[in-house]
């Protein structure tokens, strides 16, 4: 059946919740209101109030009060509002879930999730895209998925985990993005990347709310006599290497892509690891294409010139395939 990406996101929470009596949605406003975006619409009615918990505005009080129900073996969801936000509940977040096991053997079976990304006006504190800030930190899953269907299926796979995952949801994909999402039980496992679009001249590496913007990018590309292979990473941590690697070995060109600043970004990993293992299949040097270094602008002129687009990857694409 369709359904857009937040809908597909509430079909796998109610589902975990079914399921397994352990899961439970803690966060600020998911209870009586249904969330900042309305994700969890409906599912305090359903499951009851000790199973979709409102909470104070505090993060950190969110993350320890969900890791502490993890410790006692129940399998949390924590909402943050704006992943934004995750910021103030850094600390316990990385220093204690992420390292519960390396430290003392206990897994901490979390799923933070929350709305990353630009693109629908929300200033400097409500559009960060923030996965280079976790991707130091052993012990922790990253997940961006593109489609709904990848959207549910990960989300289930993130609640079955026994270790800690970053769910990041790009809210300008919520009621955009719609596709087949099957009703039946399925998942879709972490740290496998899907290849969207086949090509043969250059390998375009990215994920999120980008990926539209790649495959966009490879439509006006595919005019010009330019095949353009799509790679979905959809888990950004553990990264699929044996798929870029692959496709790099094919295209010969690497173009990676995110919309996060590019100075300090997960692209600067990507490019390293294709430098160290695939350097032999290049014929031109990896290029990047990411936001710029600056803060997330609220006026709409200025975060559309802030933030990558499908023409600024046609560009870049065109410059890579003239080597």
């Amino acid at each position: 059946m369709q359904a857009t990406y937040l809908e597909a996101i509430r079909q796998g929470l109610a589902e975990e919740m079914a399921r397994d009596p352990r899961v439970f949605i803690i966060g600020e406003d998911v209870g009586a209101f249904g969330g900042a975006f309305k994700v969890t619409e409906g599912l305090m009615e359903r499951f009851g109030r000790d199973r979709v918990i409102d909470t104070p505005i505090s993060e950190t009080a969110i993350i320890g009060a969900a890791i502490g129900a993890a410790y006692a073996g129940m399998r949390p969801v924590a909402e943050m509002q704006f992943i934004d936000f995750l910021a103030c509940g850094f600390n316990i977040f990385t220093n204690f879930a992420a390292r519960s096991r390396y430290r003392w053997g206990a897994g901490v079976p979390l799923v933070v999730r929350g709305p990353c990304g630009g693109g629908v006006g929300g200033g400097p504190f409500h559009s960060a895209n923030p996965e280079a800030s976790y991707l130091n930190t052993p012990g922790l899953k990253i997940v961006e998925p593109s489609t709904a269907h990848d959207a549910k299926g990960l989300l289930k796979a993130a609640i079955r985990d026994d270790d800690p995952v970053l769910f990041l949801e790009h809210k300008f994909l919520y009621r955009r993005i719609k596709d087949d999402v099957p009703g039946d039980d399925y998942i879709v496992p972490i740290g496998k990347a899907a290849i969207r679009r086949a090509g043969t001249h250059l390998s375009i590496v990215t994920f999120g709310a980008m990926v539209h913007a790649a495959l966009e990018a490879a439509e006006q590309l595919a005019s010009a006599g330019i095949e353009a292979e799509v790679i979905d990473l959809r888990t950004l941590a553990p990264l699929d290497k044996e798929t870029v690697l692959a496709s790099i070995a094919k295209t010969s060109r690497a173009l990676i892509l995110h919309e996060a600043p590019r100075t300090g970004g997960i692209g600067g990993e990507i490019a390293a690891t294709i430098a160290e293992e695939a350097f032999e299949y290049l014929d031109a040097p990896v290029t990047r294409v990411a936001s710029l270094d600056t803060t997330v602008p609220y006026s709409p002129p200025l975060e559309a010139a802030f933030l990558p687009d499908a023409a600024r990857v046609v560009a870049a694409a065109r410059r890579l395939a003239e080597y």
